[in-house]
């Protein structure tokens, strides 16, 4: 049997329409049908100028707009070879990290929903929400901020800003534990999880997974440590590994991944130097002609951004590579063989936002 899973509804944001091969309830085939919401980001951005292009990657991976954005600053920054002030850069991964934990975060949430669990959503917000209001006091938003631009920060931070972390982070830290409590130790959310889409790790590498899918699988993947960026070679914190390669082990992953961010965010709150938010730079930007490559760590796993100047001021190509789509590559491969009950486990651990991989 043949059936369609998804579209749920064709003006959503984010829509997946898998084509599933069935032999009474077990996996056989999975195809995904992509392009509900193509925009043509990649040749949109050519038409825009080095400024402006930037802002359109919020609509990618619209869970990690800070680090896509941080991704195309950087790489402009590379082409103009423009030194980014210390405080710009600490100011860049403080909003990265917390941006790190609002997305694992909502995942938390949608993925317990998925299986069946809706109280565990509401509890997902509750700290979510405090993130997106310190968010919206120094941007101006909430999910696409738009705050990154080429030699620093649009503006500097609220003056709030350095309290209102503190106090997040007391907040998580007393509330993670009843993430555990609800969900990790859940002897049912564990028997669907364990043993379920095992990915290993020669595949992981076969199907270019990254970021926490790669990582579940025992594959050291993570750019902040492999490539560092800014100022993350200055800071202590640990790459989370587990080598199970399943649903569960996906799953742990990422919480360790909240611990190790919200650790990134102690280290620096207190040590914000100053100075400027932002390097001098040019009204119109135009990159030397060449090419130019930059690759970040998102909270699905490694954005790469390829920018080819010919010397103008908008640029000749642009290409991103983004996480979404190698990992969702891998879906049929860790699917196949398995009921399709177990299918939203598998799914839900992979973590997909689809516009990242519709572009």
């Amino acid at each position: 049997m043949v059936i369609n899973v998804g579209p749920q509804h064709p003006a959503t944001h984010g829509v997946l329409h898998l084509v599933i091969t069935l032999n009474g309830e077990t996996i056989q085939k999975i195809e995904p049908h992509l392009g509900y919401i193509h925009r043509s980001i990649e040749k949109m951005s050519e038409s825009l100028s080095y400024r402006q292009f930037i802002y359109v990657t919020s609509r990618m991976d619209y869970l990690s707009s800070h680090i896509n954005n941080h991704a195309c600053a950087m790489t402009v920054e590379k082409g103009l070879q423009l030194e980014v002030p210390p405080r710009a850069q600490v100011i860049r991964v403080l909003m990265d990290e917390l941006t790190r934990v609002a997305s694992h975060e909502l995942w938390w949430g949608a993925m317990a929903m998925d299986l069946g669990a809706f109280t565990p959503f509401f509890y997902a917000f509750r700290e979510r929400e405090a993130i997106s209001d310190i968010m919206e006091e120094t941007c101006g938003a909430r999910l696409t901020m738009n705050y990154m631009v080429p030699g620093g920060v649009m503006a500097d931070l609220h003056p709030n800003f350095q309290r209102r972390v503190k106090d997040f982070i007391k907040l998580f830290k007393a509330k993670i534990h009843e993430y555990d409590e609800l969900v990790t130790g859940n002897i049912i959310f564990q028997n669907r999880m364990k043993g379920v889409g095992v990915l290993s790790a020669e595949d992981a590498v076969s199907f270019g997974c990254t970021g926490p899918v790669a990582r579940a699988s025992g594959v050291k993947s993570d750019i902040r440590k492999l490539y560092p960026y800014e100022i993350y070679d200055k800071l202590e914190f640990d790459e989370v590994t587990e080598t199970a390669g399943d649903s569960f082990a996906r799953y742990m992953v990422r919480m360790g991944e909240m611990h190790q961010s919200i650790r990134i965010i102690e280290q620096l709150i207190d040590n914000i130097p100053e100075g400027d938010f932002q390097a001098k730079t040019k009204a119109v930007l135009k990159l030397p002609k060449g090419e130019f490559y930059t690759r970040v760590e998102t909270a699905r796993g490694e954005l790469g951004v390829y920018i080819v100047s010919e010397g103008g001021t908008t640029p000749y190509r642009i290409k991103y590579r983004s996480p979404g789509f190698s990992n969702l590559s891998a879906l049929d491969h860790m699917a196949r063989g398995s009921k399709l009950g177990d299918l939203m486990a598998t799914m839900g651990t992979l973590d997909l936002v689809i516009p990242d991989i519709d572009r």
